[in-house]
């Protein structure tokens, strides 16, 4: 159990995302943060990331490992399909 608030997520969350921007920028890519429900972060991979094969290893190994090791290890990373940003109950 996450012994945070999703509100008390977002800063921390925000930080961390702006933390790994640059790695993903290096290869073409971003990353949006778009919010934090039940202590799921829903990110949007942009650029290069779009269609990328790589661009699940770069969620699991980059994004949310950081996310873990900065702010809780149950933190999970959803990344969200372009078009589908207003339905994250649907993901």
């Amino acid at each position: 159990m996450i012994p945070f608030t999703d509100e008390e997520l977002m800063v921390p969350v925000k930080n961390t995302i702006d933390k790994v921007r640059p790695s993903l920028a290096l290869d073409g890519g971003d990353i949006a943060f778009i919010t934090v429900k039940n202590s799921k972060v829903y990110i949007q991979l942009k650029g290069a990331c779009i269609g990328c094969a790589s661009s699940g290893t770069t969620l699991k190994y980059g994004v949310e490992r950081q996310l873990k090791i900065d702010i809780h290890p149950e933190l999970t990373v959803i990344n969200v399909p372009v078009g589908m940003e207003h339905d994250i109950d649907n993901l």
